[in-house]
């Protein structure tokens, strides 16, 4: 970072910007020139602004930036709407510099509020109502289409201001009431089984008698929660108090600890925890459990909250337990009063003596029955620095004589000096889970303090505490936790990989971070499709790799557009075609789902198929091209017959074909239609891709954490990369306007494009696999605006990802 944008971030903040989006509003000089001004002119710090509306202005200076259209009085206009709560969104403040730049002074007030969304609102029923008439009016049939249906219900004009989540909601219960839970298709060659016994007592009945199966909020673990208020508490009226503060509400909350990147198993928890809150009508915080300043960072925190919203989650609140640490430790002190912790100056290695870890037997520590007044002030000194690290422990007094070792003087306070993200030097000690877990949750009034099973025995310490200083006591249940067969989610162990240089960082899409999968370009929907799928139980799910993968496929067979794509391209040259012959044939995206539209291509007289799709010797069971053999080309009404061919005469390899294009009313109806792309350069066609990257497994065996040492495990052939495929040229305006719809969704939703990278690009290489361009992409007409061709310019570099194969891949070298 430059002196000069390092000077810019402390006046950003001062508006109302956290550190990130200060930092991240520097990044375009021209448009932080333009914030600065606007700050200044307006005397926005002393306007009060909250970090949104901090970030709606940041927004705005982005799109001045970028107009020439609108005036002083037309940007006094938007900052007053922006300042008196008219726009509320990202989105709003685009269409709002939008029309200000195209209408004349003076702004009708009326007009410019119905065309910015000012005051729009819409009820569940209305959203559900609107959703219903599509799926009829389009005549969707099935799940396949949930996807495209998601896009077109948000492309309805009436429904432009709408929450993007609100409307996902919507379509999928739209979904369920017409077509019912969805359902696996059964495999090839095999009948679904009948039911021939009674439905479980768990499935409902519609009106006409069939089946419909609960959700996973319904039945099973989740199913059988107690209701809010019915946790049993030390004295009544905390109970009370609690319910008068939620409304008898579901509070649930994710309390990550800001120290990794979260991975495939945390999406369980995040589903769990938001959804079951969403679900009940409830709230659910994220609450970043930072008691260790030695482990967190600041990028940790940032990747948190857009991986919750990338994944389509919204946290009614973003707590940190720092936010509490005067009241844990006013509670510590009141704990040391009622003689239930004492100081402890014992070293590391006594205390697990102590805890009898070795012989599963605990012993007293000899500071356990010291005086009160003498724990107090041992820790007022460890509270004010008199201690170093391990010198000194605050403990809790519970009960040597139970069976549970988490009852056997846990520790609730040690020494850092480490200084905090949040509160810098203030504190010296620093609260344990264990200690802070449980009180942050009564302090937040949590109803459902959900976790996973190897919490089970912390249960009882967890109850133990609050009811030791007399507070209110969430209920914590436990469920099975998620991990999938074949990776490795250790953070330690994924360090490793990436200083090791074995992957290329956090974000490599070999790994089963959330980073990674969607680098990879899996959507968030198929994550969470995934998850809800494998519903949820006290069994810990480990899941083969193939079942993820297959779950992602039938996301993105409904939703993904399809693309004539040629990975290894054998130029063809149509002899009975002149040189300048042009032909557009239109094409449609997705044969089942209108909604994604077409594209318009070019037929010439010089096309590239795939070398896999032509060999020298023909055959009765070989039905692609071969020297004199017919055969059709994809979605066009010509087939071509291969009349000669050249050869490398060193290699002996074919270079080229030379064919004959036939017309399909005049031949026999081919046995086969194969891809091609054809070469046109004034339309930009073909796309020539400068690396497809197919990730195949990072390690050899189903459990390679189990390994003595997991990079012998590591599989030498996981990155395959195959140079210059071809793709056909309607993938530039493909590319354009998803890039750009997701950006605005995105800014709608954060406030800022941190949900928008290059794998929100995703299409089918039509009868290869489903691909998504990788961040090492450079193709500067994406993120320009919509009056710039798309195509490609000197210095642009294209790569994409495999997502997944369109079927089962056994894995190369594996």
């Amino acid at each position: 970072m430059s002196k000069e944008e390092d000077a810019l971030i402390p006046l950003f903040k001062s508006i109302g910007l956290t550190q990130a989006k200060a930092a991240e509003a520097t990044k375009s000089p021209k448009a932080a020139t333009t914030l600065k001004t606007l700050i200044e002119k307006y005397s926005l710090t002393s306007r009060g602004l909250d970090e949104k509306q901090a970030s709606l202005i940041s927004a705005l200076a982005g799109q001045l930036a970028k107009s020439s259209n609108v005036d002083s009085e037309k940007e006094e206009f938007v900052v007053n709407k922006i300042l008196d709560g008219s726009l509320k969104s990202t989105d709003q403040v685009l269409a709002a510099v939008k029309y200000v730049g195209s209408h004349l002074s003076p702004i009708d007030n009326a007009d410019f509020d119905k065309e910015c969304g000012v005051g729009f609102s819409i009820t569940a029923e209305e959203l559900l109502k609107h959703t219903t008439e599509y799926i009829t009016s389009n005549a969707i049939a099935g799940w396949n289409n949930l996807g495209a249906t998601i896009s077109g219900v948000k492309a309805i004009p009436s429904l432009r201001w709408a929450s993007p989540l609100e409307i996902k909601n919507a379509v999928e219960k739209a979904f369920l009431d017409t077509f019912g839970p969805k359902q696996a298709a059964p495999p090839k060659g095999k009948e679904p089984k009948k039911e021939t016994k009674p439905a479980k007592a768990a499935t409902a009945t519609t009106s006409e008698s069939q089946p419909t199966q609960k959700t996973v909020f319904e039945e099973g673990f989740l199913g059988s929660l107690h209701k809010p208020g019915e946790n049993p508490q030390i004295h009544p009226h905390l109970r009370e108090q609690h319910l008068a503060v939620t409304g008898g509400a579901v509070w649930t909350r994710f309390p990550p600890e800001p120290n990794g990147y979260l991975h495939i198993g945390h999406s369980k928890a995040i589903f769990v925890n938001f959804g079951y809150a969403a679900f009940h009508g409830g709230k659910c915080y994220l609450r970043y459990d930072d008691t260790n300043p030695e482990a967190e960072e600041a990028r940790y925190f940032e990747s948190i909250l857009d991986t919750i919203r990338w994944l389509g989650y919204e946290p009614w609140k973003v707590t940190y337990s720092s936010d509490y640490f005067t009241q844990l430790y006013e509670l510590a002190v009141e704990l040391i009063k009622r003689e239930k912790a004492y100081v402890c100056h014992c070293t590391q290695e006594q205390i697990k003596t102590d805890r009898g870890e070795s012989r599963g037997k605990p012993r007293p520590c000899v500071h356990r029955d010291r005086p009160v007044s003498e724990s107090l002030e041992e820790f007022e000194k460890m509270k004010n620095g008199h201690y170093r690290p391990k010198e000194a422990n605050l403990r809790m007094k519970q009960d040597l004589n139970d069976g549970n070792p988490q009852m056997w003087d846990l520790t609730a306070y040690r020494v850092l000096t480490t200084p905090h993200h949040r509160t810098g030097d203030a504190w010296k000690i620093y609260p344990t889970y264990d200690f802070t877990h449980c009180l942050v949750d009564s302090f937040e009034n949590i109803s459902h303090s959900l976790c996973t099973t190897e919490f089970i025995a912390s249960r009882q310490s967890y109850e133990w505490l609050c009811d030791a200083v007399e507070v209110y006591k969430p209920r914590q249940s436990e469920y099975g936790r998620l991990s999938l067969e074949g990776t490795i989610t250790s953070k330690r162990k994924i360090l490793a990989l990436v200083n090791e240089k074995h992957v290329s960082g956090w974000d490599d899409p070999r790994l089963y971070t959330v980073i990674a999968l969607r680098r990879r370009g899996v959507p968030p929907g198929a994550i969470i499709s995934f998850v809800s799928g494998l519903g949820v139980s006290t069994a810990a799910s480990n899941i083969e790799i193939s079942r993820f993968e297959q779950s992602v496929r039938q996301y993105l067979e409904g939703s993904a557009p399809r693309l004539l794509m040629v990975m290894n391209p054998l130029k063809v040259t149509i002899e009975n075609l002149p040189e300048d012959h042009l032909e557009l044939v239109e094409k449609a995206l997705h044969p089942k789902v209108a909604e994604l539209g077409s594209t318009t291509i070019p037929f010439t007289r010089t096309l590239y198929i795939d070398a896999d799709d032509f060999r020298l010797e023909d055959s009765k069971d070989y039905f692609r091209l071969a020297p004199g053999k017919t055969v059709g080309l994809f979605q066009t009404p010509y087939g071509i017959t291969c009349t000669s061919h050249n050869l490398d005469p060193t290699t002996g390899k074919v270079t080229e074909l030379v064919c004959r294009v036939e017309n399909q009313n005049n031949i026999k109806k081919p046995k086969a239609f194969i891809q091609w792309v054809a070469e046109h350069a004034p339309s930009g066609s073909p796309v020539r891709i400068d690396e497809t990257r197919i990730h195949h497994r990072l390690f050899k065996s189903d459990n390679p954490a189990a390994s003595p040492d997991f990079r012998k495990d590591i599989n030498p052939d996981s990155l395959e990369v195959i140079r210059n495929a071809m793709i056909e040229v309607g993938f530039w305006s493909l590319a354009k306007k998803t890039y750009i719809d997701a950006k605005a969704d995105s800014f709608k939703r954060a406030g800022n494009d941190s949900l928008v990278g290059n794998e929100c690009v995703r299409f089918q290489g039509l009868r290869i696999a489903y691909f998504a361009l990788d961040k090492d992409t450079k193709a500067a007409c994406l993120d320009q605006g919509d009056d710039v061709k798309p195509a490609l310019a000197e210095g642009d570099y294209l790569v994409l990802n495999r997502i997944v194969s369109l079927k089962e891949d056994a894995g190369k070298g594996v």
